[in-house]
């Protein structure tokens, strides 16, 4: 028998645990062009990621208990992308800027779609197509 809730949606946010949350939150603002949102909790830097201010991702302190770096690689299986319709001059800014590209641009059904590695290891993927 199901005995799920009807009606589950998702997911809706997203939240990178990271090591050094002014440093992550610097990378995402600065480098990839996220937009702060006006800070709600100490533990946390949340981004616009949307029209109207909504909010669909954050970086974060670890949660108590959490070591990153006895976790081994994080985000290792899970896919998270953003959407950014000139994701060839991402990409140049991620590039010029040092940071890792996991995967150089390419041509998808996603549009221009390329993959890199955040300050923690965590691997992104930006598209170009809505």
């Amino acid at each position: 028998m199901n005995t799920a809730p009807a009606g589950t949606t998702g997911p809706d946010f997203v939240s990178f645990q990271v090591r050094d949350l002014v440093a992550s939150a610097d990378f995402y603002e600065r480098l990839v062009g996220l937009t702060r949102l006006p800070a709600s909790n100490p533990q946390a830097v949340v981004f616009s990621t949307g029209a109207a201010g909504t909010t669909a991702f954050a970086v974060r302190v670890s949660f108590p208990g959490v070591d990153l770096d006895a976790a081994g690689q994080l985000g290792t299986g899970i896919g998270v992308w953003f959407h950014q319709p000139d994701a060839a001059a991402l990409h140049a800014r991620l590039a010029d800027g040092g940071v890792p590209i996991v995967q150089e641009p390419f041509d998808s059904p996603f549009g221009t779609t390329f993959s890199f590695r955040d300050p923690d290891g965590y691997v992104v993927t930006i598209h170009s197509k809505p």
